[in-house]
């Protein structure tokens, strides 16, 4: 546990991906990509933000917020600095095409040649998508099932453990003994009385995030504590306060609150996800056999000589 106390989960490493990709960089995100070339002389209608001849519609925007998750959806919407950047990120992307197409940018060959193999692409993607639909009810309950059985091994949670601490930073090497004492100070006081913790780390804690929660971490694995604290949990019965253990970072009073084994996560656990890989596996294949089935419709030749020709052109 250092500051802040709690690993930062790989889900929420990829929310937070997601947001600034498309909050900072909306050129090349999903919806961006969607949007049409612009508009010289756009039409006066509603509009959230216009610059010269162009417009970010509301249209426009509510296409950027449906692209996202729901939580993600949530956060920016309750972050209007980054909308906002996102809109005039946009609005100057904009002028710029407008500008390429005044010079008649797109007909130039390197770019329409550029343009037709993105256009076969999202066509050939379109497609291929279209024609390799799983159906409605697949997976069955008997092949979900299957499915669960055959990979259970891997379906194991760890231990969990719920960890309240006291953080005492240490800022300056000439502070350490004084922490130190301090941290001991801490450590026996919650000893004596467990269930004062949660008040002496809102008062003393300075890792404020938990601070705040009464030094609550969250229930987590131990892989995804500091080493010296992880070990310091292991020996801890629930209820128990640690002697202080110092880190890297400074001093944690360690209180272990909770304790869930590890288990096997179930079917029920699972069902939405397994689902979901179970469909992307069968849409993946069924598009293989289309793609094997075209190949079988005619004779197939290749050249040799021809493509070692290609092959020994230097470019």
């Amino acid at each position: 546990m250092t500051k802040p106390a709690m690993v930062i989960s790989a889900a929420a490493v990829a929310l937070l991906v997601v947001a600034v990709a498309l909050v900072v960089r909306p050129g090349n995100d999903p919806v961006a990509a969607q949007q049409p070339a612009p508009v010289v002389g756009a039409s006066a209608g509603p509009a959230v933000a216009r610059l010269g001849n162009q417009q970010v519609t509301p249209e426009e925007l509510q296409a950027l917020l449906a692209a996202v998750p729901p939580q993600t959806r949530e956060q920016l919407r309750g972050n209007r600095e980054a909308l906002e950047r996102w809109i005039r990120s946009r609005l100057a992307e904009k002028a710029v095409l407008e500008q390429a197409d005044a010079q008649g940018w797109a007909q130039r060959p390197d770019v329409a040649r550029q343009t037709r193999a993105a256009t076969e692409q999202i066509v050939f993607r379109d497609y291929l998508r279209s024609v390799s639909q799983v159906p409605a009810d697949y997976p069955s309950a008997a092949e979900l099932q299957q499915a669960y059985d055959a990979g259970k091994a891997n379906w194991q949670t760890p231990a969990l453990y719920r960890v309240s601490q006291i953080f005492l930073g240490v800022n300056e090497p000439q502070n350490l003994e004084a922490v130190r004492k301090q941290a001991a100070e801490l450590s026996k006081k919650a000893q004596a009385s467990p269930a004062e913790f949660a008040a002496l780390a809102k008062e003393f804690s300075q890792d404020r995030l938990t601070a705040e929660r009464g030094g609550d971490t969250g229930l987590q694995p131990l892989q995804q504590l500091v080493p010296e604290v992880r070990g310091a949990v292991a020996r801890l019965k629930v209820g128990a306060v640690s002697d202080p253990v110092q880190s890297g970072a400074g001093f944690h009073v360690i209180k272990l609150t909770e304790q869930q084994p590890a288990r096997t996560t179930t079917l029920d656990e699972l069902r939405d996800q397994l689902t979901q890989a179970l469909r992307a596996q069968r849409q993946e294949q069924i598009a293989q056999a289309y793609l094997d089935g075209m190949l079988n419709t005619a004779t197939l030749s290749i050249d040799g000589a021809e493509l070692n020709k290609v092959l020994e052109e230097k470019l």
